[in-house]
């Protein structure tokens, strides 16, 4: 989609709206001052809460709902309510799991702050440690993603949300000065290293129905077309931040730390790896080639 893109000169933008969010752009603004001091470690993370679950069986697909074309290139499996509408993103077949749903969004964050586009090496774990409801993907991750200047934490799990910790999601950055959270709902908070000053907070300012910035968002693209210009979301930023994710779920199905060349686009110690950087498309559909 990025070669399309730029071959194409083409506006072309996705949905990390985060990246025209208020609280967020002074945010960037504050960590890229040195305020923060020097930045080593980020942890971006999900904490959702949650029982168990129980399995729904599967059943017939809703009128007027063509099961075979929404499952598409994915495989075919029965219809089930746990999957559509909206439950698809815990289905490995048809979506990556946390990681892949709210990983890219803090992920992009981090991608915003540093200078570097990628990753140098990858290792995740994950499993199915509490959920028993009808979903695949794992309720339990940790990912570590190494940087030639900081090191990169993702972590989530699906049960277990309370108040013993301050937050619920967003991002950590630990730098020599104090800690940064940027957070979603609850905007971003420095906490000074030295403890005799006062924390520094600002709250968010988001928009109705869903507590996000689309507004500002569908103004970028407009905007970016117009101008002629990259919009604040770009494609190729997506692809990025999309890309952790799915190198996270590939050390995982590889069970093994895996080396990126992040401008070659290729698992350099791990051929057998490359593999899972596409997917075997079900038949009539055909994967697109470059």
């Amino acid at each position: 989609m990025v070669n399309a893109a730029r071959s194409a000169n083409r506006v072309v933008q996705v949905g990390t709206h985060r990246r025209v969010s208020p609280h967020n752009i002074s945010a960037m603004e504050f960590l890229r001052s040195g305020k923060a001091g020097r930045v080593g470690m980020v942890r971006a993370f999900v904490h959702s809460g949650g029982a168990a679950g129980v399995k729904s069986p599967d059943s017939e697909a809703p009128a007027g709902l063509d099961w075979d074309f929404w499952c598409g290139p994915a495989p075919l499996r029965p219809y089930n309510k746990a999957i559509h509408p909206r439950g698809f993103r815990q289905f490995m077949d048809y979506a990556n799991g946390t990681i892949g749903d709210w990983g890219i969004h803090w992920f992009d964050q981090i991608l915003w702050w540093t200078e570097e586009k990628y990753p140098k090496k990858i290792y995740s774990t994950a499993a199915r440690r509490v959920k028993q409801d009808s979903s695949d993907a794992p309720d339990t991750q940790v990912a570590t993603f190494e940087f030639e200047s900081f090191t990169c934490v993702w972590e989530h799990r699906l049960y277990a949300a309370n108040n013993a910790e301050s937050a619920s999601l967003g991002v950590y950055f630990y730098g020599t000065e104090g800690t940064l959270h940027l957070g979603w709902r609850d905007g971003w908070t420095f906490h000074p290293a030295d403890r005799k000053r006062p924390a520094i907070h600002e709250n968010p300012t988001l928009h109705d129905p869903d507590t996000q910035n689309i507004k500002e968002l569908w103004a970028d693209f407009l905007g970016a077309i117009k101008a002629g210009r990259r919009p604040a979301c770009d494609i190729e930023t997506g692809h990025r931040s999309t890309s952790m994710s799915l190198l996270a779920n590939a050390s995982v199905k590889a069970g093994q730390s895996l080396v990126w060349d992040g401008d070659k686009e290729t698992i350099t110690n791990a051929p057998r790896a490359n593999a899972l950087l596409s997917r075997i498309y079900r038949a009539p559909w055909k994967y697109p080639q470059s």
